[in-house]
Parts: structure tokens; sequence; C-alpha cells
């Protein structure tokens, strides 16, 4: 029997009348039949307020990479409590937590800390601006850095705004922004070295850094292809930009080194978001000596009233020493299960005649469902996969998935954590089959309205 979803129906309806639109992130909207409300969660299972159970693969969109309510970190953050919430001031946790954030990833000489990736990222910016006396940054089609007016220029623009494939778009998705942020941002293509370079080379000595995430997790999962790393590296060394790899998602998912670890390159400065505060407000900027110098000297400012909080550092102090404790075996145990899991999606969409293609690593992948006469093989950047996705009928497979327990984040993207155990890919793979003969009869007929 398929979900239903009454209550977080009229909960919905409730929440439009106090809460702006009724969710508090524009992207929370996108849940089909209705954004959802829940109650409690334990390791990869969660439930919602009208009691139905989920085997979680959207983990707060990557951050519960130790799974729901992990009990030694409730108990953690409890006794911190009683200790005190908020300081605006020092504390051992916060050195105790940058030495293991520098102990993990050898480029982070230094940390400093704020409250979420976005804030991050804005802080980066700042210093590679600082650092360089340069106004530009590049950046990549697809890639998220965060929503503020700096985060998107030339995110996800719609086809008619991708601009020509030598000269992508700097365009920003939002109303509102600063005229000129975009005008400080170069878009380059993913995947494709040389377009890189000769984006470079146009505009040599303006450009401040170039900022990426390792593996593009935002629009689809992309990894970088052979030399891509080595080249960004090459090309901020020669001209003396810095070299910024955003791991919001990446980071301690792929390993304690995190994605650049994994695929052994070594950043200027690094974004490190979501898991490293186990699913609390918590993020980092890690980098250089050198690439932090204007930070040390005073010149960039740096800032934050709830920055470094006792509550956030005690669970980022848990989080981490999971991944320690973890040592060799990470992430080769949730990379076994999520592969487990990409090989069983196949098998099942195959069965059906469904166009899923899963792509990824398998500690994080993407459900790419190929739109008809779409040619196969991996998706390679932004513009392929829009060019080759069927956005529609993977919503539809979605929701069905959902309603039968199935939970991945809304665009695609399945994450495994370290929660998750044999028989829980068992278990939906199991569920999967169910949701998958109900797409594979239904559609391309819309989905019934929920009861």
């Amino acid at each position: 029997m398929a979900y239903t979803f009454s209550r977080s129906a009229e909960l919905f309806q409730r929440a439009q009348k106090s809460i702006a639109a009724g969710v508090n992130s524009g992207i929370r909207k996108m849940e089909a039949p209705v954004p959802l409300y829940f109650s409690h969660g334990s390791g990869p299972n969660l439930w919602d307020v009208d009691g139905n159970h989920y085997l979680d693969f959207q983990l707060g969109q990557g951050a519960l990479l130790y799974g729901h309510a992990p009990a030694e970190m409730a108990a953690a953050i409890a006794a911190q409590a009683k200790l005190g919430t908020h300081w605006a001031a020092q504390s051992e946790l916060e050195i105790e937590v940058s030495e293991r954030v520098q102990a993990m990833m050898p480029a982070a000489e230094l940390v400093r800390f704020n409250n979420s990736a976005t804030e991050v990222v804005m802080s980066a910016f700042r210093v590679a601006r600082a650092h360089t006396g340069r106004p530009l940054i590049l950046r990549f089609e697809g890639h998220y850095h965060g929503w503020s007016d700096e985060g998107l220029p030339g995110f996800a623009n719609a086809v008619n705004a991708w601009g020509d494939d030598e000269a992508p778009s700097n365009r920003h998705p939002s109303k509102g922004v600063i005229p000129e942020v975009p005008e400080k941002f170069v878009v380059a293509r993913w995947n494709d070295v040389e377009h890189l370079r000769r984006r470079v080379d146009e505009f040599r000595g303006q450009i401040a850094a170039i900022v990426f995430e390792p593996v593009l997790c935002n629009t689809c999962c992309i990894e970088p292809v052979q030399h891509l790393m080595s080249t960004i590296r090459e090309l901020c060394n020669r001209d003396g930009m810095l070299m910024i790899s955003d791991e919001t998602i990446t980071g301690f998912r792929f390993g304690a080194g995190g994605a650049q670890g994994y695929y052994g390159f070594s950043p200027d400065l690094t974004i490190l978001g979501k898991a490293i505060g186990g699913g609390t407000p918590f993020a980092a900027l890690a980098g250089t000596r050198a690439a932090m110098r204007t930070i040390l000297s005073g010149e960039v400012i740096h800032a934050g009233t709830l920055n470094a909080n006792p509550l956030c550092l005690v669970a980022s102090k848990w989080s981490l020493d999971q991944i320690l404790d973890q040592g060799s075996k990470h992430p080769a145990s949730i990379q076994k299960l999520g592969k487990q899991l990409m090989e069983g999606l196949v098998e099942l969409a195959n069965e059906h005649g469904i166009p899923l293609r899963p792509q990824g690593p398998g500690l994080v992948f993407h459900t790419v469902m190929l739109q008809p006469d779409a040619t196969e093989g991996p998706i390679s950047d932004y513009r392929d996969y829009v060019r080759r996705h069927d956005a529609p009928r993977w919503a539809h497979l979605r929701r069905c998935l959902l309603e039968e327990g199935v939970r991945a984040i809304e665009r695609g993207l399945w994450s495994i954590s370290l929660a998750h155990t044999k028989p829980d890919i068992d278990e939906a793979l199991r569920r999967v089959a169910v949701g998958m003969r109900r797409h594979a009869k239904l559609w391309p007929a819309p989905m019934p309205v929920p009861v």
C-alpha cells in the first residue's frame, strides 16, 4: 500500500499562514506530493508525522553522514547545553576541532569556523580577492556555492540563457541581486580542460581564484575527468590564483582527507560544511597558511556572533572522531554499499524497461533518467545533463519510491551513511521493486492526488 500524507498536507496549509511560502528553504517546496513533515529518525531510518517509515538516502541533503540522531552525539550536545550554548568567545573545543581538521586534511594548515557553507564561500572569495588584488572568480556551470549573490552566478541557467559554448552566461537565477556581482564571475564548462585553459587565458591577470565542487554533486553526480584537478592546480600556480575546493558535500564523505585526498590534489582554500557538523549548523574555511595570510593580518574581516559556538563544536568533535575511528574502512564501507544499491537499481530498472542510469562513485550517486532517444554513456557536464536527463519522469519515479518508503533528494542524488547496512540496502531494493513496478504501470499518466 502506497503511503499517504494527510497530516503533512494539513501542516503545510497551516504553515503558509505564518511562514513565507510555507517553507524555510525554497528547495523544500519541490517535495511531491507535498512538503513532508518529520517526527523522528534513527540511523538510516526516518518517520514522518503520518507515521510513514523511510529508508533515508537524502540524509539532510548529505549532512547526516552518521545517520539520524546518533545517541552519543545527542548525549554530547545535551551535556554541553547544560554547560552553556553560546559565549561569543573562545573554548578549548574550537582548538580540538581545528586540530582534527588540520590532522585529517594536509592542505588545512589553518581553520576558521562559520555557521553555514554559504558564509564560508563568501569568506573564501573575499580572501582570494584580498590575496591577489584581482576582481574575478572563475567558476563552473552547474556547481553550487551557496545561495548568496556570489554563490549562484552561472549556476544552472535555463537553456535559453546558457550563452554560447565558449562563454557560458554568468546570469544569477534570483532577482534582487546586486547588479554588478555576476559581472565579477567568469563561467567555464566542467570537465573540458582545453576550454578551461582558454577561459583563464582570456581573463589572465584578472582572476583571483578558481572555485569548484571536486565532484559535481549539485547537478547530477559528475566526477572530474583525468588531468582536470592537476590543470586547475597548474593554472593557479602559473597565474598566482587561489585554488578553492568546495567540499561542502564531499568533505569527510570521501574519507578523512575529503575529495582532495581521494583524488590527490592540494587546494589553497577548502570549504567544509554538512558532514563536519553532523547535522548541526556548522562549517569551516580551511587553508594553507599562505592563503590565510590576510585573515592573519586583519586585512580581511572574518566574523560572526555564533561562530565556533560550543553546541556545534561538540557535535563536530564527535563527528570527526567517527571518521578517525573508521580508519582505512572509510570510505570503502559506504562505497561498497552504494555500489550494491546502484547495481540493484539498474537491474530492477532494466526489468521494468525504465531508462535509469545511476552515476557516481557509490558513496554518493545520481539517478539519471535518460530521455527517449538520448545517447548512452556517462553525463559529463551540466549541459549534457540537461540535454539527456528526463526530469519529469525521474520526478514521477521518485514519488513512487517515496510512497514505498525510499527517500532520495528530489533532484536525484543519493547518499550512503555510516549507519546504513547491507540489510538496509536489501530492504531498500525490495521496496524499490514495488515502486518501479508502479511507475512502469502508471507512466506517463500523472500521479494520483494523494489522500
